[in-house]
């Protein structure tokens, strides 16, 4: 015997427009510095029994309300939750190193401080793209930026992040032939969106962009390994 259908009409899931949706209360509303040293935890597949510590640059609040831990991490500043490759790293958790606490979720000192900022600084929603927030690097982050073509690796200091509407952070690197002033500060008119001009922008903490900037030989190669693919010799750095 058959299920008698039901009298009301099917309804179409449009399954586009529910992943949008879902990516837009995922989408970044606002942004707070870490400034007390906590980390975030995270182990190899190569050393699974290792823990790895890597400072925190910012907290970020999502619009479905949950507050995120966010580092400069391969081509974006990214929620650490997200990190699960094997090869370069899966989260574990928060660490506060003064006490040793591992925990998994935001401090409520922080989730506190960005939902009462996010509540006062209460933008209008637009369909253009605006600035919604500007953050100082705190950590001595750098950008290797590749461009089209053969053209040289280029090395360059991040001086700050930018949070747009749509949720997206953009690195603020500065073009050299514009600089007027030192130290160079977030709103300077030589800052520009690193992807504004460059193919590939990956991040780096500042111990590893030292060791480019020695030409460090096993350096290199990793760095060559990482963000060129297998049949494309890696040009130079600048």
């Amino acid at each position: 015997m058959g299920i008698p259908l039901s009298p009301r009409p099917a309804r179409v899931i449009d399954l586009e427009v529910m992943r949008q949706r879902q990516r837009a209360r995922r989408r970044l509303i606002r942004l707070a510095p870490e400034l007390d040293s906590l980390e975030m935890v995270y182990r190899l597949a190569s050393s699974p029994d290792t823990l790895y510590g890597m400072p925190l640059l910012a907290w970020g609040l999502r619009e479905d309300g949950e507050v995120v831990g966010l580092v400069p991490w391969m081509e974006a500043l990214t929620p650490c939750h997200r990190l699960d490759d094997p090869d370069h790293g899966s989260f574990v958790g928060y660490r506060d190193p003064e006490t040793e606490e591992l925990f998994e979720a935001a401090p409520e000192h922080k989730v506190l401080e960005l939902e009462h900022a996010a509540a006062y600084f209460d933008y209008e929603d637009t369909s253009e793209t605006t600035l919604i927030q500007q953050l100082p690097e705190t950590q001595g982050t750098h950008a290797l930026c590749m461009d089209e073509g053969d053209a040289p690796w280029q090395l360059k200091q991040v001086f700050g992040w930018r949070l747009y509407n749509d949720g997206s952070v953009e690195a603020l690197l500065a073009d050299e032939r514009l600089v007027e002033s030192t130290p160079i500060l977030p709103g300077d008119a030589c800052l520009y969106p690193g992807h504004s001009r460059h193919r590939v922008v990956y991040f780096f903490q500042r111990q590893i962009a030292n060791r480019i900037r020695r030409e460090d030989p096993t350096t290199l190669e990793a760095l060559a390994l990482m963000v060129m693919p297998d049949d494309e010799p890696a040009p130079p750095p600048d």
